[in-house]
């Protein structure tokens, strides 16, 4: 089970104003070898608050270096504390890397990428490029960042060096919501329309074998629908959600007043140990979990991560959201604790399976 471990930083460096780069010192452990689109979860305790946050690894492996993207969000205290008071010499407590944003790379192959990144959605986006161009010298890739401006688009230098350095490889068009381009197409917001166009006119998209996509979520859906429509299939579609409405969140059951205040018990198994704690029928798993004393791992607690991931051993569980877990996952019985609320009295879930 994923544990926090104290990571020293060796570096804070703005990308763009509001944006920086956290670099981390990982010698000594082998629980931060990372796969390019994974994510980090950092805890931090602002004013008497556990503060618990994930933020995608931004570096590739090969780069010798773990490095974070964090931009700072209107009314986010980590992002930020992050931005405004993290500095060189200071500790982080991280999660070892989890997420499953990438597909597994063969130098021998040769297949055609379309990435779509929205502001800080370039994040992962970023380690993929840098880790598919120098692990796959045959296959090729497309990105289209989207942002409101010139000044936003993080990683703008970086950006261009990889352009520069894999030159005939990697194309990138740059769609701005508020500045004006030479070419109409690659101003405004990316939507089905927008989508339609580009697949039209500048990307060949009966090549394409994988497509990756980062950002908001109503931009995520719309490109994703975009994409069907021109014939890529599910498994074909990556997605990473760094921040969710929870739209898709789905009503719950119906319970009776003696049904909600009804107590069953949960068995959580972690570490190898079993512990049994109370469980109200309107309280979630980890909330249960948390209430009786227990570390359970969590960051998001809106199934946009997969922190949480637990197998039902016992039991049934009702799971409202899901951004995270895969079909055969939940056919598994894998389910994310923050979103999954017990139908029967005695529960048991077990977070050392993976």
């Amino acid at each position: 089970m994923a544990r926090f471990h104290p990571l020293k930083v060796t570096e804070v460096r703005k990308t763009i104003r509001d944006a920086v780069v956290v670099s981390l010192q990982t010698e000594g452990t082998d629980a931060f070898t990372f796969t390019q689109g994974q994510y980090l979860t950092f805890r931090r305790e602002i004013e008497g608050t556990e503060i618990r946050r994930s933020y995608s690894i931004c570096s590739a492996p090969q780069d010798g270096v773990l490095q974070v993207g964090i931009k700072k969000v209107d009314g986010g205290a980590f992002s930020t504390w992050a931005n405004d008071a993290l500095s060189a010499g200071m500790t982080l407590d991280a999660m070892e890397p989890m997420g499953k944003f990438h597909t597994e790379l063969d130098p021998n192959q040769a297949k055609t990428y379309l990435c779509f990144a929205g502001g800080s959605g370039i994040t992962p986006i970023l380690s993929i490029l840098k880790t598919t161009l120098d692990c796959e010298p045959h296959s090729r890739m497309t990105l289209v960042y989207a942002n409101r401006g010139v000044n936003t688009i993080m990683f703008r230098e970086e950006l261009e060096d990889l352009k520069n350095n894999y030159m005939g490889r990697l194309n990138i068009i740059h769609i701005l919501e508020s500045d004006a381009q030479e070419i109409d197409l690659f101003t405004g917001r990316i939507d089905e329309a927008k989508c339609a166009a580009l697949f039209e006119y500048w990307i060949d998209i009966k090549t394409v074998d994988t497509a990756f996509i980062c950002g908001p979520e109503p931009m995520m859906i719309s490109i994703a629908t975009a994409l069907k429509e021109y014939g890529l299939n599910k498994e074909q579609i990556k997605f990473e959600l760094f921040a969710s409405s929870q739209p898709g969140r789905l009503k719950r059951k119906a319970k009776s007043e003696q049904t909600q205040t009804q107590l069953g018990e949960a068995t959580v198994i972690m570490d190898g140990t079993a512990r049994s704690v109370p469980l109200t029928k309107d309280q979630s798993v980890l909330d249960a979990a948390l209430d009786g004393g227990l570390d359970a791992p969590f960051a998001c607690k809106a199934g946009v991560c997969s922190t949480c991931k637990c197998k039902v051993i016992k039991g049934e569980v009702e799971m409202v959201t899901n951004h995270a877990l895969e079909d055969y996952e939940v056919e598994q019985g894998f389910v994310l604790s923050c979103q999954s609320f017990a139908l029967s009295d005695d529960v048991t879930v077990d977070y050392d399976q993976h």
